[in-house]
């Protein structure tokens, strides 16, 4: 059975608003077989993840699930789709899957009702939509889903998504975010954590800080668990928001991969109907055309996909958030990056899988760039960018040759990630 949900929750920051699906099929008889599925679970029943996520909430409605409209997410960029609202009934789950494969991208699917050992699959199927938002309640119930899934439908993702940190703690269960998440993780056991963060930039609320320390605590769960996350992000004018512009998003996903996110998620495609979102302005309005967002992502999209294969193969070491008024030597410390000419900076600082370092320096401004000269933790001609048009390693260019040291430069928002050899202990 499917049970769409409305909670609207206040902060001193403005109202939040949310859509919710619980999608737990009832009527599957689990008994002890969930535990007696735990004990046998082989490695090949969980998910793995084979390329970095970039998806969205709201997929194009039943009557608009034409070739063109996948054709028009896959020119878009977009690696996967989680369609629990375009498809809802086994065929019309499977025709997605289909459209899904024949364009390249992966699916996370409605249950559309069906017990586990029923639901569709296919090459393009990741896995299924279980629950947006769930309270703590519901852990015991997702627990015996996950498990049922895995047994029936190995190394397909058993998908919940979490409040952010601003939901009450009548929702969450406790006023410690970080509990919430973590008992999450020990009693649902998941494949990925994903949550939905939607800061607002106004000129007396600017919720960037609070978007980062989400991101800190998913980030800092993520590796406890030895498993990826994903987030969403707003694309669209409601409530208190007011519609983001490209460098508001671009913020959004470099904040993110910053804290070692392997997925992000556009808030939302489609253009919901409903009184929460009268302005419309996503990326498609509710008459299928396009707003500005269409192009705006389609641009992040692709410098994504090209970043996509490094940022799948590198841990997280840290974050470091550069001031203005910090010494940034010592806010940097124990960085890949010695030092930054003074400014607004988020530094994500992670290991590479072949043993070498890696660094994300991103311009924290919205509105202004940046042209930092940059003292790397290593040689510089052994430093490399991985390029966001082509994904390869080339050497990093400086831009302003006649100044001393090595300049780059960022737009509002934009981050850029280096590679340098591995640290040698002396």
């Amino acid at each position: 059975m499917e049970t769409t949900l409305r909670r609207r929750f206040k902060r001193g920051d403005g109202l939040r608003t949310g859509l919710a699906l619980l999608a737990v099929a009832s009527g599957v008889v689990l008994g002890g077989s969930g535990r007696a599925a735990r004990a046998a679970e082989p490695s090949l029943a969980r998910f793995v993840q084979d390329r970095f996520a970039i998806g969205f909430w709201v997929d194009p409605p039943p009557d608009q699930q034409t070739e063109a409209r996948f054709a028009e997410i896959a020119a878009a960029n977009f690696t996967f789709i989680i369609g629990n609202f375009g498809a809802t009934t086994p065929d019309a789950v499977r025709r997605q899957l289909e459209l899904c494969e024949k364009h390249g991208l992966k699916a996370i699917v409605s249950m559309a009702g069906l017990p586990p050992g029923q639901l569709p699959d296919g090459p393009a199927c990741w896995g299924y939509c279980l629950a947006d938002e769930p309270g703590p309640a519901a852990f015991g119930d997702l627990r015996k889903m996950v498990d049922a899934i895995r047994a029936a439908r190995p190394g397909r993702l058993a998908y919940v998504n979490l409040f952010p940190d601003y939901a009450p703690a009548s929702a969450l269960g406790t006023t410690n975010y970080t509990e919430h998440v973590a008992r999450f993780i020990r009693e649902v056991r998941p494949d990925v954590l994903s949550m939905d963060h939607y800061p607002i930039f106004l000129p007396d609320q600017d919720g960037r800080d609070g978007y980062c320390r989400n991101l800190e605590v998913f980030r800092q769960q993520s590796l406890s668990a030895g498993i990826p996350f994903w987030n969403f992000f707003n694309t669209m004018p409601y409530g208190p928001h007011s519609d983001p512009t490209e460098a508001q998003l671009r913020w959004q996903v470099y904040a993110s991969l910053a804290h070692g996110a392997k997925g992000v998620m556009y808030f939302c495609y489609w253009t919901p109907a409903g009184d929460e979102f009268p302005k419309g302005g996503a990326i498609l309005r509710r008459d299928g055309t396009r707003t500005r967002h269409y192009d705006e992502a389609t641009r992040l999209n692709a410098a994504l996909k090209n970043l996509g294969p490094t940022l799948m193969q590198l841990t997280s070491t840290g974050v470091h958030r550069v001031r203005t008024q910090d010494d940034p030597a010592k806010a940097l410390a124990g960085s890949p990056v010695h030092s930054l000419t003074p400014g607004e900076y988020l530094i994500g600082a992670f290991k590479h899988q072949d043993g070498r370092r890696a660094v994300l320096i991103q311009n924290y401004h919205i509105a202004y760039s940046l042209w930092p000269t940059v003292e790397f933790a290593a040689g510089a001609g052994t430093v490399r960018e991985v390029s966001p048009k082509t994904g390869r390693e080339e050497p990093v260019y400086d831009e302003s040759p006649d100044m001393k040291g090595l300049q780059i430069s960022l737009d509002a928002g934009e981050g850029r990630l280096f590679l340098m050899p591995e640290k040698r202990e002396d």
